[in-house]
C-alpha cells in the first residue's frame, strides 16, 4: 500500500506505472413474411471462441460518455490496428498496447478524472458530499467508486477491489488534504485499469446443454452492448446480468428488444458500417488540388457523413431492404458536397433525392466510394472494382505479381485517351488478366465519375464508354451496376458475414457454415432488414455459446491477469498484447 500512497504525490505523467503495478494484484424466431410457410430452426452450433480484446477508442469514449454524461470533454485516440477479414473489429482480439500508447490513455484518464471531480461537475457526478473536504471520507468514496467502477469494469467490483480503491482515495486525500484530489487519483486508477481497457470474455458451463460452455452473464451483456451500441453495458443491462434475469427464460429477448429500440443503436450501426466501408481511410484522403481544387478535407469528411446518414436513414429509420441501398436515389446533401455533385445545397445537412434521369443512384455513385477508391489525380478502374468485390461481396482480389509495368495505365497522357483503352493492356498480360477480368468490367462502368467523384462524359476529349459487367450481368453505367449488384446473391450474404464477425469478434469458422446458411435464410425471409438481422444474430445460440476450446482454461481467465501484468510492466518499446490465440 506504500506504493499507492506514493502515487498520490507523483505528477500525473508518472502515476500510471505505480498505480498499474499495484492494481496488477431464444425464444424461437418467427417468420415475418406472409409467404413464409414454416419456421426455420437454428442448427446446432459449437459457438465462437471467448476473446480478450482491447476496447477501441470510440468504444472507450462512448462508454465514458454514458457514465459521466456529455459535460465531460473526451478526446480519445488509440493506435490503429490492421484490417483482418474485412473488419478492423476482427483485429481487436490481437491488439497490442505499447507504453507510449498507455501514456496517451493515461492522459485521457487524468483529464477525465480531473473534470469529474472539479467544482463544475462534482455536485451531480459524485452522489455524496464528504464530511470534511480536506480529509478522507471512506463512506462517500466507496459510494462513488463502486458505482463508477461497476460501469467501467462492466461488472460489480469485488470487495477487495473496492477496498483497494477506497484506500487509495483515502491515503491520497489525507496526504494532499483534499478529499476530491484523493477521489481523482482513485478514479484515474479505475480508468487505466486493464479490467476496464480490456474486454475479457469469461465462460461457464451451460446448464441447459451439458458439456457445453457459454458466456457468463457479464460477458454476454458486454458482447451484446459492444455489438449493438459500440459501448459498454448500461446500468439496466448490468442489472439484468447481476440478477440472472439476462440468462433466464426470455431474458435475452427482452434485453435485445430494448437495445434495438434504443436511440443508441444508431451510434452502434454507424460504427459498424464505418468499419465495413473502411472509412478510417477518409482521415488521410487527399486529392491533387491542381486537378480537383473543389475537393477539400471538409469534402472528404462530408462524403463519409453523407453515406452513413444514407445508410442509417434507409436501414433504421425507414427499415428498408438492404439491397436497395445500391439503387436508392435518396440521400443527404451539404454545401461542400453540393459543389462536387453540381447541385444547390443549403447550410447544414438536408435530405436530397437525385432525379430519375440522374446518373447517380445508390452508394456506389456517392463521393465517398468514388473518391476513396481512386488516385489523387485520376480515377481508378481497378481500385473501384476491387473495392466493390472486397467491401460488398466479401471476395478477396489477389495482390498484383511483382515486377508489373503500370506506366501505360498510370499515364493519362499516353496515346490511349481513355481508361478503358489503357486498362485493356492488363488483359494482354497473362499474369494480370485473371484478376483484372473480375475487377475492371466493374470499374469501367463507373468511369463517368472522376477521381473526386464528379460527373463527366468525356476523358481527354474522347466520349467515355461506361458499359460493364458483373458476374455474367452486362449493363451500361453506374445505374446498371447498382441494379446488378442489388440482384447479386453474394451482396446480402456478405453483410450477414460481416455482422456476425463484428458481433462475435472474429470471422466465422468452417464449422459455422450451417449457422451462416441459417442466418442468410432468415435475412431473406425477413426482407433483408438490418434490425431483424441484428436480432437473429444476437439471439442465436452461436452468439452466446462458446466452443469447448482447450485453450480456455476456466471461467477464471488467466488472460486478464497476464494483460494487467503486461500493462503495469511495459517499458518503452515493449508492447502489452492481449490475444485470444
Amino acid at each position: 500500500m506504500d506504493s499507492l500512497r506514493k502515487a498520490a504525490m507523483l505528477p500525473p505523467g508518472q502515476r500510471l506505472t505505480v498505480i498499474g503495478r499495484s492494481l496488477a494484484l431464444g425464444s424461437a424466431l418467427l417468420c415475418l413474411l406472409a409467404a413464409c410457410a414454416e419456421e426455420v430452426a437454428e442448427p446446432e452450433s459449437p459457438g465462437t471462441r471467448a476473446i480478450t480484446s482491447l476496447m477501441t477508442a470510440e468504444q472507450y469514449q462512448n462508454s465514458l460518455g454514458y457514465i459521466f454524461g456529455p459535460g465531460i470533454d473526451l478526446q480519445v485516440e488509440f493506435a490503429p490496428v490492421a484490417r483482418t477479414e474485412g473488419l478492423l473489429a476482427n483485429s481487436a482480439s490481437i491488439a497490442g498496447v505499447s507504453s507510449a500508447q498507455l501514456q496517451g490513455i493515461q492522459g485521457v484518464a487524468s483529464s477525465v478524472a480531473t473534470q469529474v471531480v472539479d467544482a463544475t461537475h462534482r455536485n451531480y457526478l459524485v452522489p455524496c458530499q464528504p464530511a470534511a473536504s480536506d480529509e478522507a471520507d471512506d463512506l462517500c468514496a466507496r459510494a462513488f467508486l463502486s458505482r463508477v467502477g461497476r460501469l467501467l469494469f462492466r461488472r460489480a467490483l469485488t470487495e477487495e477491489e473496492t477496498d483497494l480503491y477506497v484506500e487509495l482515495a483515502g491515503n491520497a486525500a489525507n496526504e494532499l488534504e483534499d478529499f476530491y484530489a484523493g477521489l481523482e487519483i482513485a478514479l484515474e486508477g479505475l480508468l487505466i485499469s486493464p479490467e476496464g481497457l480490456f474486454v475479457v470474455e469469461q465462460v461457464e458451463p451451460d446448464p441447459d446443454n451439458p458439456g457445453q460452455l457459454r458466456l457468463d452473464a457479464y460477458s454476454l451483456a458486454s458482447r451484446l452492448s459492444f455489438f449493438l451500441w459500440n459501448a459498454g453495458p448500461d446500468d439496466e443491462l448490468l442489472t439484468a446480468a447481476e440478477s440472472g434475469e439476462l440468462q433466464s427464460e426470455g431474458g435475452i429477448e427482452r434485453a435485445v428488444e430494448r437495445m434495438l429500440a434504443s436511440p443508441r443503436l444508431t451510434g452502434g450501426m454507424r460504427a459498424f458500417f464505418d468499419d465495413m466501408f473502411a472509412f478510417e481511410e477518409v482521415k488521410t484522403l487527399a486529392k491533387d488540388s491542381t486537378i480537383y481544387p473543389e475537393f477539400t478535407g471538409v469534402t472528404a469528411e462530408d462524403a463519409r457523413e453523407q453515406t452513413l446518414r444514407t445508410v442509417i436513414d434507409h436501414l433504421l429509420v425507414k427499415e428498408d431492404d438492404y439491397r436497395d441501398l445500391f439503387t436508392t436515389r435518396s440521400s443527404f446533401m451539404s454545401p461542400a458536397l453540393g459543389i462536387i455533385y453540381g447541385v444547390p445545397a443549403q447550410p447544414g445537412w438536408a435530405p436530397h433525392t437525385f432525379p430519375e434521369d440522374s446518373p447517380r443512384g445508390g452508394l456506389l455513385t456517392q463521393v465517398s466510394f468514388l473518391s476513396l477508391h481512386a488516385h489523387p489525380g485520376r480515377s481508378s478502374v481497378t481500385l473501384r472494382g476491387q473495392a466493390l468485390r472486397e467491401l460488398f461481396l466479401c471476395q478477396t482480389v489477389p495482390e498484383p505479381p511483382p515486377g508489373i509495368d503500370f506506366s501505360v495505365v498510370s499515364n493519362p497522357n499516353s496515346h490511349y485517351p481513355t481508361q478503358r483503352e489503357r486498362v485493356a493492356a492488363h488483359l494482354e498480360t497473362p499474369s494480370c488478366a485473371g484478376c483484372h477480368r473480375i475487377t475492371d468490367p466493374i470499374g469501367l462502368s463507373l468511369e463517368q465519375f472522376d477521381g473526386a467523384g464528379g460527373f463527366r462524359l468525356t476523358e481527354n476529349g474522347a466520349t467515355i464508354d461506361a458499359s460493364g459487367g458483373l458476374d455474367g450481368f452486362e449493363f451500361d453505367g453506374a445505374i446498371g451496376l447498382g441494379q446488378a449488384l442489388r440482384e447479386n446473391p453474394e451482396l446480402p450474404r456478405c453483410l450477414v458475414q460481416r455482422v456476425y464477425s463484428y458481433g462475435t469478434g472474429g470471422p466465422p469458422e468452417l464449422e459455422a457454415r450451417a449457422v451462416m446458411d441459417y442466418f442468410n435464410e432468415e435475412f431473406a425471409q425477413q426482407g433483408y432488414r438490418l434490425r431483424d438481422l441484428l436480432r437473429t444474430v444476437a439471439l442465436s445460440n452461436a452468439f452466446s455459446r462458446v466452443q469447448n476450446d482447450p485453450r480456455v482454461e476456466s471461467a477464471e481467465s488467466v488472460e486478464s491477469a497476464e494483460s494487467a501484468e503486461s500493462i503495469a510492466g511495459a517499458d518503452d518499446g515493449e508492447a502489452a498484447t492481449a490475444s485470444s490465440n
